[in-house]
């Protein structure tokens, strides 16, 4: 057990990491060493930020809290707290169930842990004490991306209240970051040698609208681009309802926005788009991916689908098929529905498709989109594609095109073979083959 050293374990999405990184800087502000995602307790006290958004999360996050528990009963551990999502829900009946726990805190108080915890106790193993990786005094995040790459938080919350969804129960109405601080911390990160940026939100195209009466997106992302440093930006995650054509305009004239855009559909039958509280028809969904592949010649969409909602019938379930066949989205991820507690469609709907069924549909839909996918990495072989490099993993440097966001894309694997290539740093690649993950290529 290393005192004065804090453990942080980040559950859930990249919004998630990026209240972990902030933490951790200002954890070492005050004298202590982090460590990000140890797989067993090293520190003399441990932060676990929770994702309660699903049922598979918040069991992956209590199961987490669990064996921390046990670390603390066997005496490899001082302290224990919990923030994030599934504490900002549930705090009531975690402190009942897991007593353990010294303190919860939810998803936006988890800052007075800096004061309840106070400055790291002379003597022990703190920051001074080690080798600090981007944490001066400007900085407001301490980045466990690699080095040249960041997650930038625009907004918290959700205004869209879709039927099946718990994200506005758990972060309330959406907030936008005022524009100059975005861009005051893009500034910083380019200063610490961050090129390449994934802007996140829940629905990104909400952007500004509570700051200044009408989405500004597309004046952020090309003022973000006006950024000396700025090699890549790529956006997630946009909603097709009053989606901003402008921010298309900006994709396409500027070289440092990627041609990349996560949009996340969930269904194209008119009967369940209405039952899911979509606010968007069959009819105006194909309309803006007409429009967006138009406007942007050459982009690459990710979308994210939903089976079993309540309600879908066999002809629903094959006209999402048909859709995807047709579409040939580049990247797609897709879940079976689940009921979660407090939504509209757990109050009002019985969750009528069995779960058989529901594995069923998925299984057939990611196994069509596999095929699609497989085709359109196939036709990139022969091509030259700029590649950033992320890592070196054995025999080959792992690296990603502008069509490839982290941890969720295909990687391009370049055999070592004496070259020496630099993390961080971007190369004309010629993809030589693919499999079923990742591209291979030559430098």
């Amino acid at each position: 057990m290393k005192k004065n050293q804090i453990d942080i374990i980040t559950m859930g999405c990249s919004k998630n990491l990026v209240d972990s990184e902030q933490l951790m800087r200002q954890f070492e502000s005050q004298g202590y060493h982090c460590v990000h995602d140890a797989k067993r307790p090293q520190g003399e006290i441990a932060v676990i930020n929770t994702c309660g958004f699903i049922e598979s999360a918040r069991e992956e996050s209590i199961n987490t809290i669990l064996e921390f528990v046990q670390a603390k009963t066997e005496g490899r551990l001082s302290k224990l707290y919990v923030m994030g999502c599934l504490s900002q829900r549930y705090q009531k009946e975690l402190e009942a169930e897991i007593p353990e726990v010294d303190k919860f805190y939810g998803k936006f108080n988890y800052k007075q842990l800096l004061t309840d915890l106070g400055p790291a106790p002379a003597n022990g193993q703190g920051a001074d004490n080690f080798t600090r990786r981007r944490t001066d005094a400007n900085s407001r995040r301490k980045l466990t991306t690699p080095s040249h790459y960041a997650y930038v938080k625009i907004a918290e919350g959700c205004d869209r209240h879709c039927a099946y969804c718990a994200i506005p129960l758990i972060t309330g109405r959406h907030v936008s970051r005022p524009m100059e601080e975005i861009l005051d911390e893009v500034r910083e990160l380019v200063a610490e040698g961050v090129s390449e940026f994934q802007v996140i939100e829940q629905e990104l195209t909400y952007y500004g609208t509570d700051l200044y009466g009408h989405t500004r997106i597309a004046e952020l992302i090309d003022r973000m681009a006006d950024i000396k440093g700025v090699r890549w930006i790529r956006l997630h995650y946009a909603y097709p309802n009053q989606f901003p054509l402008e921010l298309l305009d900006v994709m396409r004239e500027r070289d440092n926005v990627c041609k990349y855009l996560d949009i996340a559909l969930q269904h194209i039958s008119d009967h369940v788009l209405q039952r899911m509280h979509r606010h968007v028809t069959k009819a105006e969904t194909l309309d803006l991916i007409r429009t967006i592949r138009e406007r942007v010649p050459g982009i690459t969409l990710r979308t994210t689908l939903m089976v079993g909602f309540p309600g879908e019938t066999d002809a629903d379930f094959q006209e999402l098929m048909d859709f995807v066949r047709t579409q040939r989205f580049e990247r797609m991820g897709a879940f079976a529905y689940s009921e979660e507690e407090g939504t509209y469609s757990q109050q009002h709907y019985d969750d009528d498709v069995p779960a058989d069924v529901k594995q069923r549909r998925l299984d057939e839909l990611m196994a069509l989109q596999q095929g699609i996918s497989d085709e359109v990495e196939a036709a990139k072989v022969g091509s030259t594609q700029l590649v950033v490099i992320d890592r070196k993993e054995g025999n080959y440097y792992v690296g990603r095109t502008e069509s490839c966001s982290p941890e969720v894309d295909p990687e391009v694997l370049i055999p070592v073979e004496g070259r020496t290539l630099r993390t961080g740093h971007y190369y004309q690649v010629k993809i030589t083959g693919n499999d079923e993950f990742d591209l291979y290529g030559e430098a």
